[in-house]
């Protein structure tokens, strides 16, 4: 089993980033609302070097969800490739990130 963690910072496309895992039978996910250290940063006016980091954020987003899904080691592609569908290729700046964690034991879970 595996821990899927996805940082959407897209958030505008949750809704068809869960239906497309509803299609293919992924059934749980739990969805965290959070915010990149660099974003937080650049809110305090303390820190005078970090005034320039404002200038590599041209998206005003200020928050990004992570998706945490616990799912058999065969549906990891599926979810990868979701992403890909649904919210493009992460390599671009600003993103997301997705990998995964080994799961050794659950318990309430019907994945």
């Amino acid at each position: 089993m595996k821990l899927v963690v996805y940082v959407m910072n897209k958030t505008e496309l949750l809704e068809e980033f869960l239906l497309e895992l509803k299609k293919n039978n992924i059934n749980g996910a739990t969805i965290l609302n959070s915010t990149g250290m660099a974003r937080k940063l650049i809110q305090s006016d303390d820190m005078e070097f970090i005034g320039s980091l404002k200038k590599l954020f041209e998206n005003p987003r200020k928050e990004s969800n992570v998706i945490l899904i616990a799912l058999k080691d065969e549906l990891v592609k599926t979810v990868f490739e979701i992403v890909d569908h649904v919210c493009g290729d992460l390599s671009e700046p600003d993103s997301g990130i997705i990998f995964t964690l080994p799961i050794d034991q659950i318990k309430g879970c019907s994945c």
